[in-house]
């Protein structure tokens, strides 16, 4: 055993040469080929899929999000909806049978007639067995939580992001949502009333504290919610450029400081489920890319996953409603990955779920995973990032916080792709 102090710039290399690395790769991976066939195979397998629907509408643009999401406009929105329904019906065409069912935005219950109208469609056509939905505090009102109950949303997944109020007011969330006070008072009566009510929270905002976070961290434990999902904060470069204008620089090297402030602080309450997720029960998760190895992304600026390629529908929602009104899938980018490409892809996703069973992996891929990913998999056991216990890779405590990091830059390559696609959408009107 090394002495800490020898330990402490050894992780700070794997944490630079990690970072490097996972942000070199994805931007590779998020170059979509303009030549790939802008559609969706027909159903063949039975591989359990899931549906991800974006909602881009909200009442407020929050500074640090890089979703596609526009302000809310009711004359857009209920064509667009409409427009959604008819996208379903696309799939089902297709010959797909969805297992589950996540709606995101966005602000998904922005409209509570038009998403009821939209979930009753899909549990009409498709096998779901569980629904997650997204939220703000602000929409916890008796009545939506009754409406969601009634919809069969087994899962509600609550914006919150921070209960300081200093923060709040930062973030433009304050005069939305109230105080950490209203909102963790509106936590405390949407309990119980789902298999599952999730609260999401970041860390490593730019004028955040530790001593923030401490007081977050008591809070949610108070609270004594059913899952914490405990994001760092990933926005887009282009977000990152203009958050520091408002709120300062982001210092990513402080992220491993208050990681470990929360593992350590939710390890008595909770469970971890992945790297960022902590559960009271086996649940539904937001990263629903770790239990479904195939989704499809419908609405507009959803990505996809199904049969080893990525796809991205258009981010322009008057040209989303045009297409779909017009009988054709609105896909306007995809990528077919390589052999490679999906055993990396899987070899992150599983392991940020915290095991990966290597014989499911092989028999999927027709491959030896430890062969073909021998380097990164000897890297990481290199650096204690994992363990093997018989026919399992398994994350170390080291190990949660690399595949926190990878993701992070994972979405944040997501992220700079979606900027590209709104930029192109700008260029497009600028040229008309």
């Amino acid at each position: 055993m090394y002495p800490a102090l020898l330990r402490e710039p050894a992780l700070r290399v794997a944490e630079k040469i990690i970072t490097s690395v996972a942000r070199w790769k994805n931007a590779r991976c998020l170059r979509f080929s303009p030549t790939s066939s802008l559609s969706v195979p027909r159903r063949t397998g039975t591989v359990p899929t899931l549906l991800y629907m974006h909602v881009p509408f909200c009442e407020e643009l929050c500074p640090y999000c890089s979703f596609n999401r526009v302000k809310f406009q009711e004359e857009l929105a209920r064509p667009y909806f409409e427009a959604l329904r008819k996208e379903v019906l696309m799939y089902k065409a297709l010959g797909y049978d969805f297992a589950a069912l996540y709606v995101g935005g966005g602000t998904p219950t922005i409209l509570m007639d038009e998403l009821a109208a939209t979930i009753a469609l899909i549990r009409t056509h498709f096998a779901i067995a569980e629904i997650s939905i997204e939220t703000n505090p602000n929409h916890l009102t008796p009545d939506n939580l009754a409406a969601l109950k009634e919809m069969g949303v087994n899962r509600l997944s609550v914006g919150v992001q921070t209960f300081d109020d200093e923060l709040l007011k930062a973030l433009n969330r304050y005069h939305k949502y109230g105080s950490g006070r209203d909102i963790a008072q509106r936590l405390h009566y949407a309990q119980g009333i789902f298999d599952t009510l999730n609260v999401d929270l970041m860390f490593n905002f730019p004028m955040q504290t530790l001593r923030m976070l401490e007081k977050d961290l008591a809070t949610i434990i108070g609270l004594g919610v059913d899952q914490v999902t405990y994001y760092p904060l990933m926005s887009s470069s282009q977000t990152q450029e203009k958050m520091q204008q408002e709120l300062g620089k982001v210092n990513y090297a402080r992220g491993r400081e208050f990681y470990t402030k929360v593992t350590d602080t939710l390890a008595s309450h909770y469970t971890a489920t992945t790297a960022w997720c902590f559960s009271r029960n086996d649940k539904m998760i937001d990263e629903y890319a770790v239990h479904y190895e195939e989704y499809a992304g419908l609405g507009s600026g959803a990505i996809g996953h199904i049969g080893g390629s990525a796809y991205a529908n258009t981010f322009d929602i008057e040209a989303y409603t045009q297409k779909v009104n017009a009988g054709v899938l609105p896909i306007a980018a995809k990528r077919d990955f390589s052999l490679r490409d999906r055993l990396c892809y899987d070899f992150l996703m599983k392991l940020f779920g915290l095991r990966l069973n290597l014989s499911s992996v092989n028999e999927k891929h027709g491959v030896d995973m430890s062969y073909e990913l021998w380097p990164e998999i000897l890297f990481f056991r290199l650096i204690r990032g994992l363990t093997r216990q018989g026919d399992e890779l398994q994350l170390t405590k080291h190990g949660r916080y690399y595949w926190l990091l990878m993701m992070r830059e994972f979405f944040i390559g997501v992220n700079n792709f979606r900027d590209y696609c709104r930029a192109q959408i700008e260029e497009k009107r600028e040229i008309a």
